[in-house]
This record gives structure tokens, C-alpha cells and sequence, in this order.
């Protein structure tokens, strides 16, 4: 569900919306790591000014990690 919605959201704010990748990983029962894979040029737009953007998706996030009992780490990279 929070990869879904990473997604979706993350090809409204780029550029580039077929270059962006969402990857998850799962660290143990209770964490995982998603990493938002972009075109060089939409990192900078993910991420935002003073990093505004992607701390409002990990906002988001936290009220997923009430119904989910788990926690995310969001990470923006670059496609390669």
C-alpha cells in the first residue's frame, strides 16, 4: 500500500513519471526501507527545497506505520 501510493505520488511531482522506480526492503518484522528511484534531473524535485518534499511524504507515511505497526525509512536515489 505505501509503495503504491510513494509511486503515484512521486510521478505527479517529476518530470520524467515513467523513469521513477519504487523498491522495498525489508529489514525485519517490524522496519522496512523504500528507496524512490528517479531520472537525475526529478531528485532534486522529490526531495525539495530544504527538503520540504520528502519530508512531507514521510509524513504521510507515519500514519501508515500506526496501521501497519511498522517503520519506514524513505531514501531518494538515482536512476541508473
Amino acid at each position: 500500500m505505501v509503495e503504491k501510493f510513494i509511486e503515484e505520488f512521486a510521478k505527479l511531482i517529476v518530470d520524467k513519471p515513467e523513469a521513477v522506480r519504487i523498491e522495498r526492503n525489508d529489514i525485519d518484522d517490524t522496519f522496512s526501507e523504500i528507496i524512490i528511484y528517479s531520472d537525475k534531473g526529478d531528485v532534486g524535485k522529490l526531495i525539495g527545497k530544504d527538503g520540504k518534499m520528502i519530508s512531507s511524504i514521510k509524513t504521510v507515511i507515519g500514519g501508515c506505520k500506526v496501521k501497519e505497526n511498522r517503520s519506514y525509512r524513505v531514501l531518494v536515489k538515482v536512476n541508473e
